[in-house]
């Protein structure tokens, strides 16, 4: 060992220093307290990405904040299911699947880099004017200007422009690495013929139908089997009969309110509309007539060419003194208002089509105009305007009157509930309601979806009723036309039935039990008949089926009785015309088919759309092989530790 080290080889002296060196390192990251840890996520940080096994020990990795997952969450979520946006388990939920997808951007996005993939500012600014914002932010060709812009993405976004425009530059590095590592993916020339030939192969064909109602009133067990099937599924109808309850209660209506109806005063109603001055204004109107020339959106210029000529001449005519209800019954196109002599009425502004809309609310009043929309040419006049202005008192009062009465109503009845439900809870249910000239009702057991009929609804007293015990304070619950005040008398628990209550259910039971096996017996023994008698209307009527004569379909096209050909009956596409199918299971019938006609694509049609089927399935190869590529790649980062994510409550931080 001595003369080996003594040995004057520079081979030597080097792996000589490497060890050292090696050793080292390892002593430093052993000894120095807390430098194993480096790689360790900070707070408010929800994971890290780092791109090679020792950047951990520098802690020189990408990260995604918890900040970042909240906002794109709260983002997404306001896009795609805004009812849900105060939902915190409907948000922790969008929160989990954009925090992976952040996760896995950064991932990508360091692949990128190891693989040469860069991304420039011309780059980006060429995507923003020719991509899917090009018309956003380049309408014409032109750009909005950058405070536009700036506004734009603050506004919809909720980003500056740099985080708004290192977000696209991430999406076209993606797109590039994508391009890059799908690049080698092909379709051969014979797998897309073969694959157009299938899709589009069509077949008709008659059906003998079984329905599943019409078997399932076919099975009829004696009371013995339904009995021994009951016993056999005791634990099944264990908690049957749900949980009942016994209410004591009761009830008001406005008509019995101390002192009847509240009616506003003269001073509350003049206040009211003081209030809600705003709620009376009254926008502009005008009063308009026209004659509509039609234009159909396929038109072609000539025919558009011909209708504005037509329009002109109208206007020309009514200019020169022309009755304008007349032309308007013999010309205009509009069904709604050529009898009225083109009448259209007052109407406000934003009612009418932008054109016309436009063209209404600023032109002078007796003037004519040609204005052009969607449905054509109008020969439009203004007959009259009327400004904006307020509603006085004395036409808004009774709408104020019914308003305030319906609030002091309310207030009244909730007021009188809490004084009935504080004297109950002194004197008992039976002396506050004798006092106050009420009956007390008790009810029979009740479900929680069951209904009191005495009470208009009494959706909110059950609903409170199986939330509290007997014995508990009296409770109020509006019924829609006043409140009730109740207790709970008796709570009787969920039980199982007997056999004689519960006998129709069980019926119900065994029939779903035993339907697919009958299904599947009486679909073969049809099969079996059409087979050997080779015709499936003989075999149908003599099983008490109905037979169906299918359209010309693909497997693409959905079928009554069937569903979607090619995920139900695949089968069918193989067989020859006169061939007699086996048993189709839908579940909800059974099937069986016999081909009537069969046709393959025809050579002019393979070649017309040869493009776009292998676009299509070049597409959905190189979805997939990306799909792949990228599932390797974080199974590759998650066994090498390169993914940490932040700590979690009474977690500790771990490998994602």
């Amino acid at each position: 060992m001595i003369r080996f080290l003594q040995a004057d080889s520079r081979f030597v002296k080097v792996m000589f220093v490497l060890i050292i060196a090696a050793c080292s390192v390892g002593m430093v990251i052993y000894l120095i307290p807390g430098l194993y840890s480096l790689g360790t996520p900070s707070a408010g940080t929800y994971a890290v990405i780092y791109p090679h096994w020792y950047s951990r020990i520098f802690s020189s990795g990408a990260t995604v904040t918890e900040q970042q997952v909240e906002t794109a969450a709260q983002q997404d979520i306001e896009a795609r299911a805004p009812q849900y946006a105060n939902n915190q388990a409907i948000l922790k939920y969008f929160q989990e699947q954009v925090g992976a997808q952040l996760v896995e951007q950064r991932v990508l996005m360091q692949v990128a880099d190891q693989l040469g993939v860069r991304v420039t500012d011309d780059d980006v600014r060429n995507f923003l004017q020719s991509g899917e914002f090009g018309e956003m932010f380049f309408p014409n060709g032109q750009f909005i200007g950058q405070d536009a812009y700036a506004n734009m993405v603050a506004t919809r976004w909720n980003m500056s422009v740099p985080q708004f425009e290192g977000e696209i530059k991430t999406e076209i590095a993606i797109r590039r690495l994508e391009a890059l590592i799908t690049a080698p993916v092909t379709v051969s020339e014979q797998a897309v013929r073969a694959a157009y030939m299938k899709q589009n192969l069509k077949i008709k064909f008659d059906y003998a139908v079984l329905s599943a109602d019409t078997l399932r009133n076919q099975i009829n067990p004696s009371d013995g089997q339904l009995e021994a099937y009951f016993k056999q599924n005791a634990a099944r109808y264990a908690t049957a009969v749900p949980e009942q309850r016994t209410i004591s209660y009761f009830s008001f209506t406005t008509d019995d309110l101390p002192g009847g109806v509240p009616q506003p005063s003269q001073q509350q109603i003049e206040q009211y509309y003081n209030d809600h001055q705003s709620e009376y204004m009254v926008p502009e109107e005008v009063d308009s007539r026209h004659i509509l020339i039609s234009v159909a959106s396929s038109a072609t210029d000539a025919q558009i060419a011909a209708a504005k000529a037509k329009a002109e001449s109208i206007l020309k005519q009514l200019k020169a003194g022309a009755n304008f209800a007349a032309m308007a019954k013999k010309y205009s196109d509009d069904p709604g208002s050529k009898d009225k002599g083109g009448e259209l009425g007052f109407v406000q502004r934003g009612t009418m089509v932008p054109s016309f809309d436009n063209a209404i609310f600023t032109q002078p009043i007796g003037a004519l105009t040609i204005v052009r929309s969607q449905y054509g040419f109008h020969i439009v006049q203004v007959e009259a305007r009327k400004p904006a202005h307020e509603q006085p008192l004395n036409q808004v009062l009774p709408e104020i009157q019914a308003t305030l009465i319906q609030q002091q109503t309310a207030a009244a009845e909730s007021s009188y509930a809490q004084l009935l439900t504080s004297e109950a809870d002194k004197n008992g249910l039976a002396k506050t309601a004798a006092a106050h000239h009420l009956q007390v009702v008790t009810t029979a057991p009740l479900g929680r979806q069951g209904t009191i009929s005495a009470l208009p609804d009494s959706s909110q007293l059950l609903s409170k009723a199986f939330t509290t015990s007997p014995g508990n304070p009296p409770q109020s619950a509006t019924t829609g036309e006043g409140y009730a005040i109740f207790q709970v008398q008796k709570v009787i628990p969920a039980h199982a039935p007997t056999f004689a209550e519960w006998k129709a259910n069980v019926l119900s039971d065994y029939r779903d039990q035993q339907l697919p096996g009958l299904i599947d017996v009486k679909t073969r023994e049809l099969a079996g008949k059409a087979q050997s008698m080779n015709d499936l209307a003989k075999a149908a009527k003599a099983m008490g089926a109905k037979l169906e004569t299918s359209d010309l379909v693909t497997a693409a096209n959905q079928v009554p009785d069937i569903g979607q050909l090619g995920q139900v009956a695949p089968q069918l596409f193989m067989l020859n015309v006169g061939n007699v199918s086996g048993p189709i299971d839908t579940t909800s019938a059974g099937i069986v088919a016999k081909i009537v006609d069969k046709q393959q694509p025809t050579p002019a049609e393979l070649a017309k759309n040869l493009d776009q089927t292998r676009d299509s399935m070049l597409h959905q190869k190189r979805d997939q092989a990306f799909d792949i590529f990228v599932s390797n790649v974080m199974n590759n980062y998650r066994q090498r530790g390169l993914i940490r994510m932040g700590k979690q409550p009474g977690q500790e931080d771990q490998g994602m």
